[in-house]
């Protein structure tokens, strides 16, 4: 129970501060983006207001027990490379993000708009998520086969 009720606050707490903080506006996003344009650095200042508030939250609550609120074990990657996958998964992200000026979390808190725009990007973000995953386990499932020589 500890656990839903963990998702629920997180989660109102997360689509509030982006509606209140505007960063579910594309323009908006797509204006930070343009540094070469008429940039506008106000969401540098969600970010950093953000990590203000997140860094000291998660010395207090979290690093010292490696378990989130919920009571899950928190895990970090060990993996610091940067390879290819990083580098194409980065640019694709890049242009989907320039394109459309939305990312995951805004797109899915403007699922609640109705907009058809907003759900087609989320059906269709969910869709490459899920595609990709697949070829990624396939691929690894055959690499694997190979190792031990099946």
């Amino acid at each position: 129970m500890l656990t839903l009720l963990s998702a629920f606050i997180s989660g109102l707490l997360f689509g509030t501060g982006m509606i209140i903080s505007n960063m579910i506006d594309s323009t908006k996003v797509i204006g930070f983006l343009d540094v070469t344009g008429q940039w506008d650095p106000s969401l540098a200042f969600v970010i950093l207001g953000a990590l203000l508030v997140f860094t000291p939250c998660y010395h207090i609550f979290i690093k010292q027990r490696n378990l989130a609120l919920s009571g899950d074990k928190i895990s970090f990657s060990t993996n610091t490379n940067i390879d290819s996958k990083l580098v194409i998964g980065a640019m694709l992200f890049g242009i989907g993000w320039g394109l459309a000026g939305l990312c995951p979390g805004p797109a899915l808190t403007n699922l609640g708009t109705g907009s058809l725009t907003i759900l087609l990007f989320t059906l269709s973000m969910s869709i490459g998520m899920l595609l990709v995953d697949k070829v990624f386990k396939k691929r690894t499932i055959h690499f694997q086969n190979q190792i031990i020589g099946r």
